[in-house]
């Protein structure tokens, strides 16, 4: 797959051009034992709901929200996050992305983030559902500092389950870079067209039209984490676990986003005791 880069338009262009090109930027710092908010600047329809400290002082939540409530054709989003040295933070979203059918342009997310020593960014947000017709590219490069930590996931859905769409035209793009001091340590890159045959294939999805991905950042998994997580079961999907030195990849694949979302958390609530060094605690959006 081609790279892809993302230009934000001034105000004017976007008139013309008539597709939003929004870009929000965030920064957290740590003073003492709190990490807050410290930067917060964002030009067209994508901004960060107050942040919260629903478990205490160190890590900061904060909801990333995009008021139009879908991305059409044309359509793009960037979201950059700095971490201080030292701060801890937590990012969500309150419902699953849409993106509608292209006609003719592609829509993209773009992710930067970049964590400095010490800190620790979750990066949670709810599905991406793909319209019938959808053309979307999605990249991401997260840079970290020796000793940061990070935790990601994303989980993409080919039509509208609720409506029984099947996702017969459209382009699935991924570009995904991760690097901790320089170093590449994680690289995944993804073309998938509507009928390509990875669809149907049993090396591939097997005509499941629900994929997510785990990754977590923060060292070698100790033995009995990654054993825990292996005995989750679930029914009438198919998931996998891959330990890399410094990648550990929580793949799902299967027909419910709703399961994907529901084994996703499973796992972190094992692995973020590990990682984090301390209990998972949902954020309160998903609970409305």
């Amino acid at each position: 797959m081609d790279d892809f880069n993302l230009t934000i338009a001034s105000p004017a262009q976007q008139r013309l051009a008539k597709h939003w090109q929004a870009k929000l930027e965030l920064g957290f710092c740590r003073r003492e034992a709190r990490s807050y908010l410290a930067h917060r600047l964002h030009n067209g329809p994508l901004v960060v709901q107050k942040s919260l400290h629903p478990e205490g002082e160190d890590v900061c939540h904060a909801v990333i929200v995009h008021p139009p409530g879908g991305v059409a054709g044309g359509d793009a989003l960037q979201l950059c996050v700095n971490l201080d040295t030292g701060a801890r933070a937590l990012l969500t979203t309150p419902g699953a992305g849409k993106w509608y059918k292209a006609n003719g342009s592609q829509a993209t997310q773009t992710l930067q983030f970049h964590l400095s020593a010490g800190s620790g960014l979750e990066w949670l947000p709810q599905e991406n559902i793909l319209f019938d017709g959808a053309e979307v590219g999605f990249a991401a490069e997260i840079q970290l500092a020796a000793d940061a930590t990070f935790a990601g996931w994303d989980i993409a859905c080919l039509g509208r389950q609720a409506q029984q769409e099947v996702w017969q035209r459209g382009v699935y793009r991924l570009n995904q870079k991760i690097l901790r001091h320089g170093k590449l340590i994680w690289n995944e890159r993804a073309n998938m067209r509507a009928d390509d045959l990875v669809k149907a294939s049993l090396v591939g999805l097997n005509h499941a039209v629900v994929f997510g991905t785990f990754l977590v950042c923060a060292g070698v998994v100790p033995a009995e984490v990654l054993q825990a997580c292996r005995e989750i079961a679930l029914a009438d999907a198919k998931v996998g676990i891959t330990a890399l030195p410094e990648v550990l990849c929580i793949r799902y694949v299967g027909d419910s986003s709703q399961q994907a979302r529901q084994y996703f958390e499973a796992c972190w609530h094992i692995l973020r005791p590990w990682y984090a060094g301390r209990a998972a605690v949902r954020p309160r959006i998903w609970n409305t």
